[in-house]
């Protein structure tokens, strides 16, 4: 086979390793009743005239198992990360003291939790049709690649390998919701 045949498998894992690597950041910022410093990530604070993540704001620590302490390095901002953090939909109420933003995490009630799980699920299924439009791009170059006069058994065997490494991608991602929604269902 020629290095014209040559489908980049390599390519195609990294781009479906990327899919993963998504999921669980998002899965990182669904609050599960414990206190995580990355579950203020997605949030941003309009500060020196752009979005700005509150980990560039300030230092985020996790004292306790249900509280987060934000210490904002420029008091100016302290309003702003406050206001931030309550219109974020994390379901957080800050206790301001200065610069230091406390965060005290409440217990998710049995209805929470399964809005939370539900949502882990979206997520999952954002990522395994990010991975199938990925098996997509691989299955597109391999017919060009017959077309352009690719043997039967090269295609059969680089198809397989294709749809091999769909499947492990895909069965990651279900490992992870798994693991999410039994983390999220804990009490």
């Amino acid at each position: 086979m020629s290095d014209a045949e040559e489908i980049d498998v390599a390519a195609l894992e990294k781009r479906m390793d990327g899919a993963l690597h998504a999921l669980r950041t998002e899965f990182a910022s669904l609050r599960t009743g414990r206190a995580s410093a990355s579950m203020l990530d997605p949030v941003t604070v309009e500060a020196y005239g752009s979005p700005t993540p509150i980990n560039q704001l300030g230092t985020i620590t996790v004292p306790e198992p249900r509280m987060v302490l934000v210490n904002v390095w420029d008091k100016s901002l302290a309003n702003a990360v406050d206001k931030a953090i309550r219109n974020s939909g994390l379901g957080i109420n800050p206790q301001m003291d200065g610069t230091i933003l406390r965060l005290p995490i409440p217990e998710l009630n049995e209805e929470r939790r399964r809005e939370l799980a539900k949502v882990a699920g979206q997520y999952a299924e954002s990522a395994r049709i990010a991975v199938r439009n990925v098996r997509r791009d691989g299955m597109d170059q391999l017919k060009r690649a017959k077309a352009a006069g690719m043997a039967e058994d090269d295609h059969k065997i680089w198809s397989d390998e294709v749809q091999e490494l769909t499947n492990a991608t895909i069965g990651r991602i279900d490992a992870a919701l798994e693991a999410k929604q039994e983390e999220i269902m804990q009490i």
